[in-house]
């Protein structure tokens, strides 16, 4: 049977990031979403690879494209 906190909270899973090594930035970001360049995007500090455990990433469905109407269809 599923508690509400089963419904409120979402599965955490462990997840590679990027941290700032700067102990004054608290800047990071899942490192599928970084850039090549591995620099903080806050202060352009050193990053240093971690782990985090966080949300599984949501996938949005693309739109299908819309057929362009012929002029000449009834």
């Amino acid at each position: 049977m599923a508690t509400s906190e089963d419904i409120t909270k979402p599965k955490l899973i462990p997840t590679k990031i990027l941290k700032c090594k700067n102990p004054d930035c608290k800047a990071w970001i899942r490192d599928e979403m970084a850039a090549e360049e591995q620099l903080c995007p806050m202060c352009k500090g050193p990053m240093g690879r971690s782990m985090k455990h966080l949300p599984a990433l949501q996938k949005k469905a693309k739109p299908k494209p819309r057929k362009p109407k012929s002029e000449f269809e009834f």
